[in-house]
């Protein structure tokens, strides 16, 4: 493992490999300042998420001040051109909208809500999946999860059954180690149908920093081609106002 520092309002939301046509990787980072001022002059979205990305196009994901507006995800093309998808919210589900995690096949679209839940709802990813439509966007099923999960921040999969999951729960109610790194592992790749995943904890996401306090753990990443898994983490305060911390692991070869 080594860590780095990241000015925190433009990285304290999340991350994303992105893969350019050249096969170069970079990183895409999201923070408090990354909401395109358009967007804030509008006014209707107030949080962006954890974003992914697939064969170059970047999904952000927003949520708005008032859950009569839905939640939003932005599609933003490797030539700059964004597109908006709006999706009204289902009986009984949440406003927040935490994270996008796309599966390798890009065609479809994870994402969160927020609190204790059991379930990740499963979207067409825009763009890449033709049922992608723009306004309404529609919920396509759910993961449903057979242990409870909280605070899930990020999510990225590792491979088309495999989920790794970043939660900022300070409990040790359903895990035994607070802010864990927990894995979902799905009984089939997502074909736009209900599935079930067995979550287990994979163990405490580090947490380090000379100033004392509470941390906050925030989105993850993984670049399935380099092996490189990456977790943000916001120190306490004061030195979370001045840089958030970047974790980076890589897969053994």
């Amino acid at each position: 493992m080594d860590k780095s520092c990241r000015f925190p309002f433009l990285a304290n939301q999340g991350l994303a490999t992105v893969v350019g046509k050249d096969g170069q990787h970079s990183l895409c980072f999201r923070g408090d300042w990354s909401i395109p001022l358009e967007i804030r002059v509008e006014g209707t979205w107030s949080h962006i998420g954890d974003p992914d990305s697939r064969q170059g196009v970047i999904f952000d994901c927003y949520q708005p001040k008032l859950a009569k507006s839905g939640k939003m995800f932005r599609s933003t093309k490797p030539d700059g051109t964004a597109q908006d998808y709006i999706h009204p919210l289902t009986a009984g589900e949440m406003l927040n909208n935490s994270f996008a995690a796309v599966s390798p096949d890009g065609q479809w679209m994870l994402s969160g809500e927020w609190g204790t839940v059991k379930r990740f709802l499963i979207f067409p990813t825009p763009v890449l999946n033709p049922a992608a439509t723009v306004n309404p966007f529609p919920l396509a099923a759910t993961l449903e999860l057979d242990h409870p999960i909280c605070n899930i921040q990020g999510a990225t999969f590792i491979d088309p059954s495999t989920v790794l999951c970043s939660s900022d729960d300070p409990g040790t109610t359903l895990w035994p180690v607070p802010r864990q790194l927990l894995q979902v592992d799905l009984a089939r790749p997502l074909d736009g149908h209900q599935v079930n995943g067995h979550v287990t904890c994979v163990g405490p996401i580090p947490l380090e920093s000379t100033c004392s306090g509470t941390f906050e753990v925030e989105g993850i990443d993984y670049d399935i081609t380099a092996g490189d898994l990456r977790i943000l983490v916001i120190p306490p305060s004061p030195c979370g106002e001045v840089s958030v911390t970047l974790y980076h692991f890589r897969r053994d070869p």
